[in-house]
């Protein structure tokens, strides 16, 4: 129960990663605002928490639009008063390349992820002040470390990397630790992926090899990384990008086995 009395808001909560780490951190003990553009999937993931025996509360919003933003914070501190834990959830990804990737695509994918994070984090940080403690997790991705397509998301991400640095160098001194996790590819229901899997329905079975656990990841790993880095126990850990992946970034397998005309 690591999260007793602790209120967390995380964007993009609907489904996903967000929705899992909605439920990890209410079974520890979390009340939660489960914010998502998608109205109908946040009051569905609101229910299930509610059903688990925590509090929760949906809240509709683009956090591309900050009259909204500020409305879901106000609905928030009125039904728990505060703010211990933002989880920057939500993102785009709309274009596999740059041929592919117009002026208003560009826009679309750094406004609905990098300053998307920007503009919640701005209106969550006047309420973790006033507590004087906080903690930020910003979802990041691997595509901001090295190429893997998507050029305008894994702009944002990549930028994403450095806005959790200057946050967390800036608001460590006044109590407010801010960290990211990076997850490999993780199997979601998210529109990218169900147009991946419309192309190829075995994207996942290919895409496992290049990871060095044999798998991709599932929702349920990246709530549990972010469960840890937005815990007390972390109080050392700021301005850290944990990056979950399974291997992946640590060496490319299947090139390994090129080189040494082995089959693991």
């Amino acid at each position: 129960m690591r999260y007793a009395g602790k209120v967390a808001l995380i964007t993009g909560a609907g489904r996903g990663i967000g929705r899992a780490t909605a439920s990890r951190l209410a079974s520890e003990g979390a009340a939660l605002a489960i914010l998502d553009r998608d109205g109908p999937a946040a009051e569905e993931a609101a229910e299930e928490v509610q059903r688990s025996g925590a509090r929760a509360i949906a809240l509709a919003a683009d956090i591309t639009d900050q009259a909204a933003i500020a409305a879901a914070i106000e609905a928030t501190l009125a039904a728990f008063a505060r703010i211990d834990v933002l989880v920057n959830n939500a993102a785009r990804a709309l274009c596999g390349n740059l041929e592919q990737t117009g002026p208003d695509d560009w826009r679309n994918e750094l406004d609905g992820t990098l300053t998307g994070a920007f503009l919640v984090t701005r209106a969550v940080l006047a309420p973790m002040l006033r507590e004087g403690r906080g903690t930020i997790v910003n979802i990041g991705s691997v595509n901001g470390l090295l190429a893997l397509g998507n050029p305008g998301y894994s702009a944002a991400k990549a930028g994403l990397l450095s806005f959790t640095r200057s946050l967390a160098t800036e608001y460590g001194p006044r109590g407010i630790r801010v960290n990211m996790v990076s997850p490999g590819t993780v199997q979601t229901e998210s529109p990218s992926w169900q147009k991946r899997l419309a192309r190829d329905p075995q994207v996942f079975e290919k895409l496992a090899r290049w990871y060095p656990v044999g798998r991709v990841g599932r929702p349920d790993d990246i709530a549990a990384a972010v469960a840890f880095v937005a815990a007390d126990e972390a109080a050392f850990v700021n301005g850290a990008n944990l990056v979950v992946d399974g291997g992946l970034t640590a060496g490319l397998a299947p090139m390994i086995e090129e080189l040494t005309l082995e089959v693991r």
